[in-house]
């Protein structure tokens, strides 16, 4: 008798089937082009797996976090923001009985269309909009246009709407998921990376959210989670606990106050702001510079130079200032 043996995809959709729970997505509405099934992998598979080989995941590992291109090796990127998101997305959806590659892949995906120095960046980009640019809109135009995958519309829906502040939220629960695995892993690791950088100490933290959340770092992360799970289980909808929403909600007001918006950090921000202003102006007077993989007849000379330096990241930004300066 052989040790191991072949799974066909059939056989992997029907276990994970039989394991999800009724409101779990189970298959996609499709692709905006049609292809045919693999012999082996879901579809939510195939988009994992593409999104890991994309130019634009791995360009995250030199894109801020929350300190702008910081000197030392354990600082969170943006990379390994993304990373923590998918591990903590992926056990709530085991936790829940919910479609588990499908919010693999929406996490893996949720953040590709950041520019360079995080909201810092995106703040500076929505200068040449009408509105305001949105790194979640971003995300969407790069895996639909600038670098296009093909993926499933339920993991473009959930790429548009991981963030708080797009007023629609994903259409299924796995994209849920990943608005609060994001939350749960930024307030997490910034905390850390804050106390590391030596801007605030544990002992500033607000009380609540220490009595609340226990030891930083790995305990947090299991209460946040516990307190999603638990809130979610036999109801109609992916929530957190009121309480422990509310105790997070004034953590991330802390944060914003002590560490995000911080006085000190505004020279630093100002730079990051005056780096993106100059590239978006330079570039716009000589679009020769814009490469080809960003030049779309469809698209204006404004969202081609949009398009190249919200793909810029931290280090090749700062490079090229330098150059053009």
């Amino acid at each position: 008798m052989s040790l191991f043996q072949e799974r066909s995809r059939l056989d992997i959709e029907r276990q994970l089937d039989a394991n999800m729970s009724p409101g779990a997505t189970r298959t996609t509405r499709g692709r905006l082009e049609f292809e045919h099934p693999d012999p082996h992998r879901s579809a939510f598979d195939r988009d994992r797996d593409r999104v890991l080989h994309a130019k634009a995941f791995r360009r995250l590992k030199h894109k801020t976090q929350v300190f702008i291109n910081p000197e030392g090796d354990h600082y969170v990127t943006r990379l390994t923001h993304t990373l923590q998101v998918t591990q903590i997305g992926r056990s709530i959806a085991r936790y829940l009985g919910l479609n588990e590659p499908l919010a693999e892949a929406i996490c893996l995906a949720h953040d590709v269309g950041h520019s360079p120095f995080g909201h810092t960046g995106e703040e500076a980009l929505s200068d040449y909009v009408e509105g305001e640019w949105l790194h979640s809109e971003q995300g969407v135009r790069v895996f639909s246009v600038l670098e296009p995958l093909n993926l499933t519309w339920e993991v473009l829906d959930g790429v548009r709407a991981h963030s708080w502040k797009i007023a629609k939220g994903p259409a299924t629960p796995e994209g849920m998921v990943c608005r609060f695995a994001d939350r749960i892993a930024y307030l997490t690791h910034d905390v850390e990376d804050a106390v590391r950088a030596e801007v605030i100490t544990v002992a500033d933290l607000p009380a609540r959210a220490k009595r609340a959340f226990g030891v930083l770092g790995s305990e947090w992360i299991h209460t946040l989670v516990q307190a999603v799970v638990s809130e979610s289980a036999g109801s109609e909808a992916i929530s957190m606990d009121p309480e422990t929403l509310e105790v997070m909600n004034e953590l991330r007001e802390f944060m914003f106050e002590r560490v995000y918006l911080r006085p000190e950090s505004l020279p630093q921000r100002n730079q990051a702001m005056q780096v993106v202003h100059d590239l978006v102006d330079h570039v716009s007077r000589t679009p020769e510079l814009i490469p080809e993989t960003y030049q779309h007849s469809d698209a204006t000379q404004m969202r081609q130079v949009l398009d190249y330096v919200s793909g810029m990241t931290d280090r090749y930004a700062l490079r090229l200032h330098d150059e053009l300066t």
